[in-house]
C-alpha cells in the first residue's frame, strides 16, 4: 500500500505535493519522494523515512517547477531500499518521464523476464519499473497513446500518477482497486489517493477517476479517456475500508467513518458479550469499538493510549523484556481495565501475535475477562493488489479454527464480523463488487506471478458478495 499525489500548474507545486504526502503519510512509511518539472528540467528527491525528515527546508527549495507528483512507501513487493523509493524517473529517446506508483502487478515477474531478454535493464526490484520500461519501448503517439499501450499489457491494481513533456498524466486500473481522486486549487489540479489530502491544502472535492480511466491535465485543461474494455464487475479494495483509508476521507463513492464504524455496530449484533466497557485497540479500531459500543450499550473507554511519537524502529534494552514491542506502542490504564469484563475490537488478525500481546497487556492491567472483536472476516488469503499480506502459511485463520486462534491470544471469547455482515453498507445502496479475495480466496484479476495460489484458490470454490 501506498500513498501518490500529483500536482499540475501551481506555482508551490513541491510544497502543496509535501503537504499531500503528509497527509497521505498513513499509506507508507519507508520511503518518501517528489519530482518536480521546470519546463524541461526535472528535479528530484527521495529518501528512507517519513515525510517530514525525508524534505527538509533546504531539500524544498531546490524543488522548483509548477509540476510534481509525489510518493510515500509501504512496500508490498521489492526490498525496503532507497532503490525502490518513488517517483522512478527515466529518460530516454528525446523524452523524459517520471512515475509514482500505488498497487501491484500480478503479471510483473512474466513482463520483467521478457523486457530483460530484449536488454531491459532494471535499477530496482520494485514492479512500477517494469511500467517504466514499458514507457519507454512505447515511441509513437501522444502521451497517452503511449500510457495506454504499456498499460494494456499488465495485469493487476494500479493507481498511478506521471509527468512527461509539461503535463500530468493519472490512471487507474479496469478493476479500480485503489483510490485515486482529482482535485482543484484554483487553477491548479491535484490527484492525491484519498481526500483527507485535499482537505490539508483547502482543495476543491472534483471527482474520483473512474475505474479503466486515463486523465490528461496539460494547458487546455483536463481530457479523459477510458482505453480498456469495460469491466462488468469492479474490484475495490474492501481493506480500504476496513483499515488502509484514513477515517475522515472519501473513497469509492462513499464516507469511511461511518462504514467503519458500521462495521462495530454490526459486530455486536452478530457477537454479543456480557462486559463492562468496551475498547480500542488504537488508532484503526476506535470507530468500530464506538459502533460496538453504541449498539450493545456497553460504555465506550480508551483502555489502551497509544504513543504517537514512536517510528518503525526503536533501540531495544538489552534485557528482555517481554512485549517490549506493544508496550512501547501503547499502554494500557488501569482505571479502566481494572477488575472489568473488557471488549477489545481491533480491525483484522494477521498472524496473532500482536493480539496476543494486547491481551497480556490488558490482563496485566487487572482485567476480569478480555473478548476480543474482530471488525472483519478473518484473514486466510494473502493479497497480490497492493497490500503486504504474509503468506498463507503466515496467516492464523488459513492454518488455526476460531477456537484454536482463541486459544493462541488468550483471549476469553473471540469473534469477527461475517462475511455478510461487512457488506451492511452495500445493502442500504447497492453499488459495486469489493474485493474481498484476503478473506474469500476469490480473485477477481488472475495471478500469472503465481498461479497456484488461483488454483487453491479454485478448489475453495468460494463466492463473492454481488
Amino acid at each position: 500500500m501506498c500513498g501518490v499525489v500529483g500536482i499540475y500548474n501551481h506555482r508551490e507545486a513541491a510544497n502543496l505535493a509535501y503537504l499531500c504526502l503528509a497527509a497521505e503519510q498513513h499509506r507508507g512509511q519507508e520511503s518518501a519522494g517528489i519530482v518536480t518539472a521546470e519546463n524541461a528540467t526535472l528535479h528530484q528527491h527521495r529518501a528512507m523515512g517519513l515525510v517530514q525528515d525525508v524534505f527538509p527546508p533546504d531539500v524544498m527549495v531546490k524543488l522548483t517547477g509548477r509540476n510534481a507528483i509525489g510518493h510515500v512507501r509501504y512496500s508490498t513487493t521489492g526490498s525496503s531500499t532507497i532503490e525502490n523509493a518513488q517517483p522512478f524517473i527515466v529518460r530516454g529517446q528525446g523524452h523524459w518521464f517520471a512515475l509514482a506508483h500505488n498497487g501491484n502487478l500480478t503479471n510483473a515477474a512474466v513482463l520483467r523476464k521478457r523486457l530483460e531478454e530484449e536488454g531491459a535493464i532494471f535499477q530496482s526490484t520494485m514492479e512500477s519499473e517494469v511500467i517504466m520500461h514499458l514507457l519507454a519501448k512505447q515511441n509513437s503517439g501522444s502521451v497517452v497513446d503511449r500510457m495506454t499501450a504499456a498499460l494494456k499489457q499488465v495485469e493487476g491494481a494500479y493507481s498511478l500518477v506521471f509527468l512527461a513533456d509539461g503535463m500530468l498524466v493519472a490512471a487507474r486500473d479496469p478493476k479500480g482497486f485503489r483510490p485515486l481522486i482529482i482535485g482543484k486549487l484554483g487553477d491548479a489540479f491535484v490527484v492525491v489517493s484519498e481526500t483527507c489530502a485535499l482537505d490539508l491544502i483547502d482543495a476543491e472535492f472534483v471527482r474520483e477517476i473512474e475505474p479503466g480511466e486515463i486523465v490528461l491535465f496539460d494547458a487546455n485543461g483536463i481530457h479523459a479517456s477510458k482505453p480498456f474494455p469495460l469491466q462488468q464487475k469492479k474490484a475495490h479494495c474492501i481493506f480500504e475500508y476496513i483499515y488502509f483509508a484514513r477515517p475522515d476521507s472519501h473513497i469509492f463513492g462513499r464516507d469511511v467513518y461511518p462504514i467503519r464504524k458500521g462495521f462495530g455496530r454490526q459486530l455486536a449484533k452478530e457477537n454479543p458479550v456480557a462486559a463492562d466497557v468496551v475498547i480500542p485497540v488504537p488508532d484503526s479500531g476506535v470507530p468500530a469499538a464506538l459502533g460496538f459500543a453504541e449498539a450493545s450499550g456497553i460504555p465506550y473507554e480508551m483502555g489502551l493510549i497509544r504513543s504517537h511519537y514512536v517510528g518503525r524502529t526503536f533501540i531495544e534494552p538489552k534485557n528482555e523484556i517481554r512485549h517490549f514491542g506493544v508496550k512501547i506502542k501503547m499502554n494500557p490504564v488501569r482505571e479502566v481495565l481494572q477488575g472489568k469484563r473488557v471488549v477489545v475490537v481491533d480491525d483484522s488478525i494477521v498472524r496473532g501475535t500482536t493480539s496476543k500481546k494486547i491481551v497480556h497487556l490488558i490482563r496485566k492491567a487487572g482485567a476480569k475477562e478480555v473478548h476480543v472483536r474482530i471488525s472483519s472476516p478473518p484473514t486466510a488469503w494473502p493479497c497480490f493488489y497492493g497490500i503486504d499480506t504474509p503468506t498463507r502459511e503466515e496467516l492464523s485463520a488459513a492454518n488455526m479454527s476460531v477456537e484454536e486462534t482463541r486459544q493462541f491470544i488468550g483471549a476469553d471469547s473471540l469473534a469477527y464480523l461475517s462475511q455478510e455482515g461487512l457488506y451492511w453498507f452495500e445493502k442500504l445502496e447497492k453499488r459495486e463488487w469489493f474485493c474481498d479475495a484476503c478473506f474469500t480466496g476469490n480473485y477477481p484479476v488472475p495471478l500469472t506471478d503465481a498461479p497456484h495460489i488461483m488454483d487453491l484458490a479454485r478448489s475453495r470454490k468460494c463466492s463473492s458478495p454481488s
